[in-house]
This record gives structure tokens, sequence and C-alpha cells, in this order.
């Protein structure tokens, strides 16, 4: 089965889980990333992060090259800001425009995972959604149990 895994990484948590899908899945991966990108530290990368839930901005993201057609299983992931799907990641997806897909969803969060799992199946509505799951950031501190998490996530998916 042909598998694809985009997702957006703002702290670096969902990025471990994507990679670690990659690596059991053997996957192609697409990591969204934000066009014009400051570096931001501190409270200062805090307060953009949360400065972009209220209104549902888009910021504009890297082009999308891999053509969703060509893959059995596409598999999303997100971080949850404010209880919902990160900003960037819904630009993602405005332009990714998938649909007749069978889809995964993933996100990941401190704690409050809030509606975006939700919130990304709206997004997706069109396609099927076959699988879903929610990561909590303090899971990258003890490794093997994010990866036995993740392990037995994959047996969901028919891969």
């Amino acid at each position: 089965m042909k598998t694809l895994i985009a997702y957006y990484s703002y702290n670096g948590n969902t990025a471990l889980v994507a990679g670690l899908l990659r690596s059991m899945l053997k996957a192609d991966v697409h990591e969204v990333k934000l066009l014009k990108d400051k570096k931001r530290s501190g409270p200062g990368k805090f307060f953009w992060a949360m400065s972009q839930v209220p209104g549902n901005k888009r910021p504009a993201v890297n082009p999308f090259e891999a053509k969703p057609e060509n893959y059995d299983l596409v598999i999303l992931g997100t971080p949850v800001w404010a209880g919902k799907p990160a900003p960037v990641f819904l630009s993602f997806l405005d332009r990714a425009k998938f649909s007749g897909r069978k889809i995964a969803v993933f996100c990941c969060h401190g704690g409050g995972q809030g509606n975006a799992l939700e919130k990304l199946k709206t997004a997706l509505a069109g396609n099927t959604i076959i699988s879903e799951n929610n990561f909590v950031s303090r899971a990258k501190t003890n490794p093997d149990e994010l990866m036995e998490k993740v392990r037995q996530w994959t047996k969901t998916l028919g891969v």
C-alpha cells in the first residue's frame, strides 16, 4: 500500500510522530512549512501561534507537489492550537484539496485536544476517514511509550 504522510510541526512533536510513522510504514512525506517563516522563540513564539487562531487566518504555505490520487492512504497530522488544528495546516488542506481519498488523521497537543480532530474531519469532507489518534506532547519524554502507541495505531490503518 502506497502511503503519504503530510504534517505541520511547530515544536517538533508532530514531526516526531510523522517520523515514526514514516519509518514504520515506509511512507512518502510532505512537511508543511510557512512560506515566510520567522524564527521565533520564547513568549514571542507562543503569542504568534495563538494570534493565528482567531479569525481563521490562513498563512501561505509551501507548494504541495504530491498527487494524492497516487496514494492508497494519506495520513495527516497537525499540532493543536487553542483546541483547533494549526491554521498553517488548515492552509495546506485548503490548497491540497483532498477528495475521495482514504485518510487517517492525528494531532499532537500538550493535554488539550479540544475539537481539533472533529475540525480536521469536517475540513476533509468528501474523503473516508479510516482512523484518528491524538498524541500528548509529553509522550516524547518517553520514546518507548510513544513508539508503542504509534505502532498500535498503524495496526488500525490496514497497511
